[in-house]
Parts: structure tokens; sequence; C-alpha cells
């Protein structure tokens, strides 16, 4: 029995279009963008105004504030550079610490937070092909464990040497965040890209689902191999084609073994979530690729609610138990 309930540059396309059952008595068609976290965000809804999605950009905006590591004084940037002291931090950062440790250990490690030492020696956006050195890879690993990331009530505590990045899960909060923020202003349709991330919220006017294109492993941007649906939920997809270079024929992503350091090569080329919470489904589409297709696979389907879709290098296409519904 499952029991657990749900948790990029754009590789996921957003299949926006009113078909003929809209009628012109309904609120018209609004589209805000903006760049936050790394990543184009697209935010379209059926309301009145659209200052409503300019002021939930501006949720995302102070989001990034808070959980970036880069931003100096962020959150995550006053818990790196702490020297081992207790940070206070907001419940929002508390609440993704909480969610990221569930997923390290129901995915044994697979999924780790505190990864930021090995992910900083990698450049997957410059187009320089530079492998980091091997011996100060493996020591940066050895700095990587999520269980010495403690939380004493509203504080955070690191030990000194090791750094958090919540760049795998931060984005699906953010957009649980700003889904709610809009469904509290009154929005029932709409639906939400942050990159790898697509949330809704309701179903398209005429009452028929969102349909979003899981993005084809070796085509353009925007081309994809699978149409699947959405029903107000969380679409979010990891795939090695997001960033990364080739050395000698090997390709090496984004995606990294915590154990490591290195980019995981496994059979796989993306795994695409569907769940209720991003947050949730951010995190599990990382731990399920580093799985493999086995492994991942049996991870999902220990979690109620949640269902993924495993595209390998070669092509193939496997789902677990409940996924085919997802899917056209």
């Amino acid at each position: 029995m499952k029991w657990l309930r749900a948790a990029s540059a754009l590789m996921i396309l957003a299949l926006l279009f009113c078909t003929p059952g809209c009628s012109a008595s309904e609120a018209k068609k609004q589209t805000a963008v903006g760049f936050y976290l790394d990543t184009v965000i697209t935010l379209t809804a059926y309301v009145e105004d659209v200052s409503v999605l300019q002021d939930a950009l501006e949720e995302c905006g102070r989001y990034e504030r808070l959980l970036s590591r880069t931003v100096e004084g962020s959150d995550v940037w006053r818990i790196n550079h702490a020297g081992g002291q207790p940070v206070q931090v907001s419940e929002d950062t508390l609440e993704i610490l909480r969610t990221a440790r569930r997923v390290s250990e129901l995915s044994g490690g697979a999924f780790d937070v505190s990864i930021a030492p090995v992910s900083t020696m990698w450049d997957f956006t410059s187009g320089a092909a530079v492998l980091p050195d091997a011996d100060a890879l493996a020591e940066a690993a050895a700095r990587v464990d999520y269980t010495r990331v403690e939380i004493d009530g509203d504080a955070v505590i690191l030990p000194e040497g090791m750094m958090i990045d919540l760049g795998g899960i931060a984005k699906g909060y953010i957009a649980d965040a700003v889904k709610n923020w809009l469904e509290a202003r009154g929005v029932n349709s709409a639906i939400l890209s942050f990159g790898g991330n697509v949330v809704a919220i309701g179903l398209k006017p005429d009452g028929s689902p969102w349909k979003v294109g899981i993005q084809d492993i070796d085509g353009k941007t925007g081309e994809y191999m699978l149409v699947s649906r959405n029903n107000g939920g969380s679409t979010v997809t990891s795939g090695i084609y997001e960033r990364g270079f080739d050395v000698d024929g090997t390709w090496y992503h984004h995606i990294l073994d915590p154990k490591t350091g290195w980019p995981v090569q496994n059979e796989l080329a993306s795994v695409t979530i569907f769940s209720e919470s991003s947050m949730w489904g951010d995190a599990l589409a990382t731990a399920a690729f580093a799985l493999g297709r086995e492994g991942g696979a049996a991870l999902i389907e220990g979690l109620d609610g949640i269902e993924a879709v495993f595209i390998a290098r070669d092509r193939t296409v496997s789902f677990t138990s409940g996924a085919k519904a997802y899917v056209e």
C-alpha cells in the first residue's frame, strides 16, 4: 500500500490554449513572465486583472531572496556562512529542510541538499567543458551528509565546512506557494510554469485538463515525446539534457551522485513526477533519477498519490502503476 502524500531551462512545454468550449463571458486569459530562480517563469491564468499575476511574480522574487544560496543575507547564505553556529530561519526554510530530509531518508541519500560542496565545483552553464579535479571532488563529496543538517526549533545548525543548496527542491516549494497565493486571491483556472516544474490551478475554463508536454530527450527545447494531463496538480521533469557537456564521448550533466560527486551515469535520460506537491515532485524527480529505473520506480510506488514516467537514453518509456492515467 502507498502511504505518503506528495513533492531547470524550460524542458516541459505547457500547451496553453482556449478550446471551442470557452465563452466570451469567461475571464480573459492573461500572462505574466519573469526571470527568477535562474529560469523563465510564465504564469498564465483566466483573470480580469493581470496585475495579480505580476504581484505573484514579486512573490517569486521574495522567495528567491530568502532561499538562494548566492544571495547575500538569504537564509541559506547565512546558514552556509555561520561557521557551525545556529541560525534562526523562516518557517519556509524549515519546511523545505524537513521535507528534504524526509526525501533523503526515503531514497537512501540519493537526494541531499548538503551537496553544495560538490555542485559548486561543476560549471554546466558557461559552455566550458572542464572536469573538476578528481581528488578535490572526492574531498568535497566527503563533506556531503544530510544527516548532519540539524534543526533545533527555528534554528538550523550546519557543521563548519559543509554547505547546503536548496536548488533541487526550492523551486517546487515556491511553485506551490505561488499557486496557494493565487488561489487565495480568487484565481481558479491557471497554469504556472517554473522551468521544469509546471503546476496548475483547477482545470481549463471548459472543464478539460491542462496539457503538459514531456520533453523529447533528443529534440530541441519544446519538442516533446509524450503529452500528459494535469488536473490541478504538479508535473515535474528532470533530465540530463537540461545542463551538461561532453568530454571524450561521455555526457557530464547536472544530476550529481551525492556519494561520489560525479554525474549519475545510468540508463535514464529523464524522470517525470506527477504529484499534488511540486516541492515533493522536485526532490523526488532527482532522487528517482539517481536511483535508476528500477530503484526509482520502487521509491515512487511506495508513495501515495505520486506517479512517475521514466525515459531511458535509448528512448524506451516505462511507467509506475498509475502513471498512464496522466498520459495521453
